[in-house]
C-alpha cells in the first residue's frame, strides 16, 4: 500500500504503543496527526518524525471529554487534510479494586468515556468521510482481559468497544473502508505495568496489519504479539490467512 502523502491519526501518540504506531506509520511514507492531553507531550515525537520527511500535526484533547473532542475534530478539519488512517489507541485503566464486589460507578464512567465513546465519537466523524473518499482504514485498541472482576470498568469498556467494531463490519464489508480491533498484549507501558511479558516494541508489526490489508473485511480482532518479530510483509501475509 502506498502510504506517501497519507494522513494518519495516533491518539495516545505521546508514549508506549501509540508513539510506536506514529514512528511506523511515518517509517512507511505516512504524514501523522498526533493526540495527547497536551501537545508539549509529543513534540519530542514531532521532530522526530519530521526528520524523516513527514509531515506533522499536534492537537491537544481530553478524550475523556465529549466537548474537547469536538474541538481536535474541527481543528483537523479546518487544517484541511485527508485523514485516511485513524488508530484508535489512547486508553486508561482503572483502580485495581481488591473488593470486586462493591460496585465502582465513577470507575466505569471515566474508563467508558476514554475507552469507548471517545474512540466511537471519533469513528462516527470520520467514516462518513472514507466512505465518500472510498478509502479508509480505523483500529481499534482493545484488550485481552479476562476473569478479572477488579478490573471491570475497564473490562466492560473495551467489550463495548469490540461490539462496535464487529457489528458494524456489516456495514463497511466488501467497501474499501475497513475498521477492526487490535489486541496489543501485556505491555511494560504506563498502563500495563513493569511486570508486563512484553516490551513495548514488540506491538509492531502487529499493530498495523489491521490497517495495511486490503481484503477489504471488517470487525476482526488482531493480536499483535502473534507477529511479534516479523516484518511488515511476512507479518500481512500471515494475517491474510
Amino acid at each position: 500500500m502506498e502510504l506517501k502523502n497519507k494522513w494518519v491519526l495516533v491518539t495516545g501518540a505521546s508514549r508506549g504503543v501509540g508513539r510506536e504506531m506514529a514512528r511506523s506509520m511515518a517509517r512507511l511514507g505516512a504524514n501523522i496527526i498526533l493526540q495527547s492531553r497536551d501537545v508539549f507531550h509529543t513534540k519530542p515525537l514531532e521532530t522526530e518524525l519530521q526528520k524523516l520527511g513527514v509531515q506533522t500535526l499536534s492537537f491537544a484533547c481530553d478524550l475523556e471529554s465529549e466537548k474537547s473532542i469536538q474541538g481536535m475534530l474541527k481543528a483537523i478539519d479546518d487544517a484541511k487534510v485527508r485523514v485516511d488512517f485513524v488508530f484508535n489507541n489512547a486508553g486508561i485503566q482503572v483502580p485495581y479494586c481488591e473488593d470486586y464486589f462493591v460496585p465502582k460507578r465513577e470507575d466505569y464512567l471515566k474508563a467508558y468515556a476514554v475507552n469507548c465513546l471517545a474512540p466511537v465519537q471519533i469513528a462516527y466523524h470520520f467514516l462518513p468521510k472514507m466512505v465518500q473518499n472510498g478509502f479508509g482504514r480505523i483500529v481499534m485498541t482493545t484488550s485481552g482481559i479476562a476473569d478479572q472482576p477488579e478490573l471491570m470498568g475497564y473490562a466492560c469498556s473495551k467489550a463495548g468497544l469490540n461490539a462496535f467494531v464487529k457489528d458494524f463490519a456489516v456495514k463497511l464489508n466488501g467497501t474499501n473502508v475497513m475498521m477492526n480491533l487490535l489486541d496489543p498484549g501485556w505491555l511494560q507501558t504506563d498502563l500495563g505495568g513493569p511486570n508486563a511479558p512484553n516490551t513495548v516494541e514488540t506491538v509492531i508489526p502487529g499493530a498495523l496489519v489491521g490497517a495495511l490489508l486490503e481484503d477489504k473485511k471488517s470487525g476482526r480482532w488482531f493480536s499483535a504479539q502473534e507477529f511479534a518479530g516479523l516484518s511488515p510483509e511476512a507479518a500481512l501475509e500471515k494475517a491474510s490467512k
